[in-house]
């Protein structure tokens, strides 16, 4: 990527951070989302985006693709975020993560065949997930007001600044950056093959929440408060006033339920086509750029 190109990638976001900021002063009943108004409307651009792009592709892909392959692809895609997860760690100072983390990727790497076999989960190793945004918020940096990005979906002021960060660092933007078009390939399955992994769980979300919108920014917004503080956040003081998640009133039914074949434990963070983060699938980088 050029400089000329570089600079205006950041005054494109500057511009955009701009009218979201110039946009605060419209009323809104949460005070987590404070620009309410305009993000549910980049929300409805980005879902539409998604319903007649991106969701007819993956849903082909994981027709065409048996099991094997896509875990094969999760796999190696996971292998290679490992390397920003084990840097997360380290600057959080869990060390001993890091360490596991980096082990991971060696064993994977190697033995596992460039990652796409997880033989290290197999030897005992467990799989970590760490971004910037969580780096910061373990930082005692708060989340700041709720964002919903053009292309990239749920985040937040803290979450955004994060994903710039570790998109400097994204390993695929560094083993290819001298080779765009097999960057931007890597990059578009990518979005794809995770895209394919939510299709059962934003199918969930379309079926059950009352407001879409509202049930992934609320789900979002606790996720991101666990990840931060490892599933075991401290109390705050408005925990009285934190929303439930608002779902479809259950219609009892003489036939038996039918198994929907995936869970909502995490939010869909797929609203868009080139969405990404951190939400669902364990191969996610914070932020995934324009192909």
């Amino acid at each position: 990527m050029t400089k000329n190109a570089t600079r205006f990638r950041y005054m494109s976001m500057l511009g955009i951070l701009s009218m979201l900021l110039i946009g605060g002063c419209a009323s809104t009943k949460n005070p987590r989302d404070p620009l309410e108004p305009i993000n549910r409307a980049v929300y409805q651009l980005n879902d539409g985006l998604d319903k007649v792009l991106l969701k007819p592709v993956a849903t082909a892909y994981k027709t065409v693709l048996p099991q094997f392959v896509r875990t094969g692809v999760t796999n190696f895609y996971n292998n290679l975020y490992d390397v920003l997860t084990a840097l997360n760690n380290l600057l959080q100072g869990k060390v001993g993560d890091a360490v596991s983390d980096v082990g991971r990727i060696v064993i994977n790497t190697t033995v596992g065949l460039a990652g796409f076999i997880d033989v290290a989960t197999e030897v005992g190793l467990e799989k970590h997930k760490e971004d910037f945004g969580q780096t910061l918020g373990r930082w005692g940096i708060g989340s700041g007001p709720y964002l919903q990005i053009p292309f990239f979906g749920p985040s937040s002021f803290r979450d955004g600044v994060g994903a710039a960060v570790d998109f400097r660092l994204d390993p695929i933007r560094l083993i290819w950056r001298n080779h765009m078009r097999t960057r931007n390939l890597v990059w578009g399955l990518y979005v794809i093959n995770l895209r394919a992994n939510l299709l059962d769980s934003t199918k969930i979300l379309d079926e059950a929440a009352l407001d879409p919108y509202e049930f992934q920014r609320d789900a979002y917004l606790q996720r991101r408060r666990n990840l931060v503080y490892d599933g075991n956040p401290p109390p705050e003081k408005d925990d009285d006033d934190l929303p439930e998640l608002k779902t479809k009133p259950r219609v009892d039914s003489d036939e038996p339920a039918k198994p929907s074949g995936a869970g909502i434990d995490e939010t869909p963070r797929v609203s868009a086509p080139l969405a990404t983060s951190p939400v669902s699938s364990s191969a996610q980088p914070a932020a995934v750029p324009s192909i």
